[in-house]
């Protein structure tokens, strides 16, 4: 059974930092891409990022690209995403997934969709007061 755990999240100020952990149980993440996605009150998931299997390739929501890394580090078995100058919009629960298929390659498209993941974990929260 597939596990994927997150965390790292909390209260900070506008402007702040932040970086989100996301683990695996009962499967190595060094085949499989790995996505960020968020959900804040009242709104739908969206895309956030994701990183290829093999980590060449990264894909950001232009919302927050430029402020968000997405890096993994597949000797722990951990992908990460950095959060910096963060803003209000930016309060949400995270989620971490892994792709329901292994060495996979896609488009943006493809990983900007939550159809393409197969494990989500339980989330976390990200608050960022102004």
């Amino acid at each position: 059974q597939v596990q994927v755990v997150e965390s790292g999240g909390g209260l900070v100020q506008v402007g702040d930092s932040l970086r989100l952990s996301c683990a695996a149980s009962g499967r190595t993440f060094n085949s499989y891409a790995v996505g960020w996605f968020r959900q804040a009150p009242g709104k739908e998931r969206e895309f956030v990022a994701a990183i290829s299997w093999s980590g060449r390739s990264t894909y950001y929501a232009d919302s927050v690209k430029g402020r968000f890394t997405i890096s993994r580090d597949n000797a722990k078995n951990t992908v990460y995403l950095q959060m910096s100058s963060l803003r209000p919009e930016d309060t949400a629960v995270y989620y971490c997934t892994t792709d329901a298929n292994s060495y996979n390659t896609g488009s943006y498209y493809y990983y900007t969709q939550p159809a393409t993941y197969a494990y989500w974990g339980q989330g976390t929260q990200v608050t960022v007061s102004s």
